[in-house]
């Protein structure tokens, strides 16, 4: 799939196929370091996974204030959630 296929394509076709990524696909992983909270989770990250998370957190924080930043992150979440068709 090519960039100008998305460009053209209606939401609902986009979200049809955003529903079937899961956690164990490489956007699902990068979605899930970028929003993990748990300190006992976060002990256990590798470098890798501790800059992918710190860059989105610097980039965002720029931007945002802490409140604002939380918010997003839910609002991501919750996102996911509706799109693998759980109603949250």
């Amino acid at each position: 799939m090519r960039v100008s296929d998305i460009k053209k394509m209606r939401w609902s076709e986009f979200r049809s196929l955003l529903v079937g990524i899961g956690p164990d696909t490489v956007l699902g992983r990068i979605v899930s370091i970028r929003s993990e909270e748990d300190r006992d989770v976060l002990k256990n990250f590798t470098k890798d996974q501790m800059r992918i998370r710190n860059e989105w957190r610097l980039r965002h924080t720029r931007t945002m204030s802490k409140k604002g930043a939380k918010k997003a992150i839910e609002g991501m979440e919750r996102a996911f959630l509706r799109m693998a068709g759980l109603n949250v």
